[in-house]
């Protein structure tokens, strides 16, 4: 399963609204389509982002009209601006975005032509590092879920949200393919049921014991001592290690820390934004409240009913045990091993250039 794949030109999404009743797919010719395509969710999770928005910027690229290396810059330069809009939280796509960026501007002096090969290679490369970036993090992380564990998850973390196997729940199937008998707790997400629609739909093709549980079922489970961690994904981590991930992330780490359960944040250091000081410093996201009043298309308010839909919470560093990476297990105090493990070389960066094919 790709959830993302460059096509000769185009690129092909699988239609994350979609799942699971139906697997259909979107073409994205552009940097706006994919832009909207990130916006409307029809591709989601921080890393596949930074995919989605590598290839947007290779898309642009090869769009472009510019005769000269310095006016595809700038036709670069807006499709950036453009893709970085989509999805203010998440920090992926900027960080792609800026990256690809930086590729094309050592490029100019190749022409047009380089700048633009150099792009797709840099898209391709992103997409291959994410994907040696979860085996990381899977490797890493197992080691933290024991044998017989019952793990609570939340929103959407695995293939369908990352070039691999995922983040946190690439941690979760690894620990399933160790035997380590593990039992999985899936959080349904409101309003958009990432946990019940894409982590269900992933964990079944696995076949990884789990059971689907309604959010506010979390607090019980804790407290008749049916939970042994719990294992989130991050859309932002900041300096100081706050998280920004899907909102209700917060109330767990809160109900974690009351019941001595430990709380684990997986994340690729692309995700670790160091100018970011702390969480206060994130914008969270405001999505339409109509997700929440009708979510698909179903009345469940009476007409009228104000609502907020914010996308996102912070969790402070504070209640968060350990965040694994695909360099290493960050513990407390995080801005210095945080900091450390973001300026740590990532060895697949310097791997030779990837192939642009479509089979690639």
């Amino acid at each position: 399963m790709k959830p993302v794949e460059w096509r000769e030109g185009v690129v092909r999404l699988l239609d994350q609204r979609k799942l699971p009743t139906s697997e259909e797919y979107v073409d994205v010719r552009d940097a706006v389509e994919m832009a909207e395509a990130i916006r409307a969710l029809a591709v989601r999770g921080a890393p596949l982002l930074g995919i989605a928005a590598g290839f947007g910027m290779a898309l642009a690229a090869g769009g472009s009209r510019a005769r000269g290396a310095e006016g595809l810059l700038r036709d670069l330069d807006r499709a950036g601006r453009v893709l970085v809009a989509s999805r203010p939280t998440a920090v992926n796509v900027a960080w792609a975005v800026h990256r690809v960026g930086g590729v094309a501007r050592e490029a100019v002096s190749g022409g047009p032509e380089g700048v633009r090969r150099s792009v797709l290679e840099e898209a391709f490369r992103i997409a291959r590092e994410d994907e040696a970036s979860c085996a990381a993090i899977a490797e890493l992380g197992m080691a933290l879920v024991p044998t017989g564990a019952r793990v609570l998850t939340h929103c959407n973390t695995g293939a369908l949200a990352t070039g691999g196997c995922g983040s946190a729940q690439g941690i979760i199937a690894a620990a399933h393919q160790a035997g380590r008998n593990i039992h999985v707790w899936v959080d349904e997400t409101r309003p958009l049921l990432q946990g019940a629609r894409l982590t269900a739909w992933e964990l079944q093709r696995l076949g990884i014991p789990m059971t689907l549980v309604a959010d506010v079922a979390a607090g019980s489970l804790m407290a008749r001592g049916l939970v042994d961690l719990v294992i989130v994904g991050a859309d932002r981590i900041a300096a100081n290690g706050d998280v920004a991930n899907k909102v209700g992330t917060y109330q767990l780490a809160v109900l974690a820390a009351h019941h001595g359960v430990p709380f684990y944040v997986a994340a690729p250091t692309s995700t670790i934004d160091p100018v970011i000081p702390d969480g206060g410093a994130i914008v969270v996201e405001e999505r339409d409240p109509s997700e929440v009043t009708r979510p698909f298309g179903v009345s469940l308010a009476p007409a009228g009913t104000a609502a907020a839909n914010p996308a996102f919470d912070i969790t402070p560093a504070q209640l968060i045990t350990a965040i694994v990476t695909d360099r290493g297990v960050a513990r407390p105090p995080y801005r210095q091993t945080l900091g450390r493990l973001a300026d740590r070389p990532n060895e697949a960066s310097s791997a030779p250039p990837v192939r642009t094919q479509a089979s690639a």
